[in-house]
């Protein structure tokens, strides 16, 4: 791709942002066709079973290992550049907001980037969940949940002034991350054929972790070429999600790669939906329903902007570059889906099949 010839035809700003669009569609196909979700797979463990959600979480996973490790030893990338790795992270937000956040996808019966994924759908319960994700999200960046925030993100800060590097910190050879990756793919490829998946599900789980690596290549390329300075990053949705609000909300609009990344997942995941015949509309079942789903949104939106990311973004995104956090926060999510699940959902369900 030429980002240089871009940037001249059409400027710095728009062409970050178009990047945005471009990464937003692949995931937003990608993760409609393969069903990719953090909230089931972490269902299906929670209930003793390693089943297909789990495969294809494991596979988007190790690919996004796979791609970015790839791309960061090729020279497309560069892992330490990366926002997130060049600035302190926060232990106690990584593990307090990582429990939230798993806390809150089973309860909204998905994560943030999910949620927008069946949005694009016609879900309109994920439309509902996801506009209280972000409002939640942009009152804890600026509004009036930010001092508790900051308060919990204080409590424990990492050394050095920038978040913590595993591969450094355990001495690992440069490509330890590929070899890593490789091995959790195969794990993952023999849980899917284990249980049955198709081919062409199996590709789309692959092209969820795919984006993330495109993400980082072309704010990494877009850095290289750009006269003001541009963050290195890829896939997220809870700043993303909240800067996209403020765009239509707010009077001054400027055009970044997160501001083309939400409306992209949308655009892909409706096209997908709408070339396989699965647009749908659909509601909440019940009051209920619809109170716990704002719930769950709500503490995803605080958990993810404490612990730096969401699912996707500190899950995947900041896992495929082994920070530090990024790790804690997931392992976190886990530790919350699971204990949640097991606590007011499963009444007698283990075995069950997943609902998505």
């Amino acid at each position: 791709m030429d980002i240089l010839g871009i940037v001249e035809r059409i400027g710095e700003a728009p062409a970050a942002a178009l990047f945005g669009v471009m990464t937003g569609v692949i995931f937003g196909v990608a993760a409609q066709r393969s069903q990719f979700c953090l909230r089931a797979a972490t269902v299906e463990f929670a209930r003793g079973s390693l089943g297909p959600r789990m495969a294809i979480w494991l596979l988007c996973f190790s690919t996004a290992l796979v791609w970015v490790q790839a791309a960061d030893l090729a020279g497309l990338m560069r892992a330490q550049d990366a926002r997130m790795m060049a600035v302190p992270g926060s232990w106690s937000g990584a593990i307090v907001g990582g429990l939230l956040f798993g806390v809150g996808m089973v309860l909204a019966r998905g994560c943030s980037g999910r949620l927008l994924v069946l949005a694009g759908t016609g879900n309109l319960r994920a439309v509902v969940s996801g506009l209280v994700f972000a409002v939640v999200a942009q009152m804890s960046l600026y509004g009036i949940l930010a001092p508790a925030r900051a308060e919990i993100a204080g409590l424990w800060i990492t050394a050095g002034g920038r978040n913590l590097d595993l591969m450094a910190a355990l001495h690992l050879p440069e490509a330890s991350g590929l070899a890593l990756g490789l091995a959790l793919a195969g794990i993952a490829l023999w849980l899917s054929f284990r249980n049955g998946l198709r081919l062409a599900t199996l590709v789309f789980a692959s092209g969820v972790g795919f984006a993330v690596a495109v993400g980082w290549a072309v704010t990494f390329g877009l850095s290289r070429v750009a006269f003001d300075p541009v963050q290195i990053e890829s896939v997220t949705f809870t700043g993303p999600s909240a800067s996209t609000l403020m765009f239509f909300l707010a009077p001054e609009r400027v055009l970044t790669f997160d501001i083309g990344l939400v409306p992209g997942v949308f655009v892909g995941a409706f096209l997908a939906a709408w070339a396989a015949g699965d647009l749908k509309a659909q509601g909440f079942h019940d009051p209920g329903t619809m109170t716990r789903s704002g719930i769950g949104a709500a503490a995803m939106g605080f958990g993810g902007m404490l612990a730096g990311g969401c699912a996707i973004g500190a899950g995947v995104t900041g896992g495929s570059i082994f920070v530090g956090t990024a790790w804690a926060a997931l392992t976190a999510m886990w530790v919350g889906a699971v204990v949640t699940d097991r606590l007011l959902d499963q009444r007698g369900a283990r075995g069950a099949p997943v609902a998505v």
